[in-house]
């Protein structure tokens, strides 16, 4: 028999972080707004930017990326496709394509939501280079310890 109860109710606040906590990227935060737990196996962050830029050029091995642009402009390279989104834009980052993004800008601050579609290791990734107060180091091995691979540096903004 199996258990249909349903999943529990999680409402978090605006600029709020699932568990309360802060974690920096030195140019933005983090905040898991719902996670593999709550959701089946899909994290949701929120990506708060106070400064232009982003991650390395990397792939997912069995991730797909979703993002959805909040506040500001977002520039996107996936596969060989180039993109620019705005406030209400979304785009899907299927596993297997080489990505990278950087927010170049156009507000105060950029925000963006990004799941995670299955979870995989990113909640790991995440608590793990938050501890640095930086962006990601572009350490491969660290990278494919979290189910993807380095393929790049950033996006250039400024």
């Amino acid at each position: 028999m199996s258990d249909t109860s349903p999943a529990p109710l999680v409402r978090i606040a605006a600029d709020q972080d699932r568990f309360g906590e802060q974690r920096s990227l030195g140019i933005s935060t983090i905040a898991f707004k719902l996670t593999p737990q709550d959701s089946g196996g899909i994290l949701i962050v929120e990506n708060t930017f106070h400064a232009p830029g982003g991650p390395a050029r990397h792939l997912h091995h069995a991730q797909d990326e979703w993002f959805y642009v909040v506040e500001g402009t977002f520039a996107f390279e996936i596969g060989q496709e180039r993109f620019t989104l705005q406030p209400g834009d979304s785009l899907l980052g299927p596993r297997g394509l080489p990505h990278v993004w950087a927010y170049t800008g156009g507000a105060a601050r950029g925000k963006i939501l990004i799941a995670f579609m299955p979870a995989g290791q990113m909640e790991a990734f995440f608590r793990e280079v938050t501890k640095a107060n930086a962006m990601p180091p572009q350490d491969p091995a660290l990278w494919h310890a979290h189910g993807m691979d380095l393929l790049g540096p950033p996006l250039p903004v400024g």
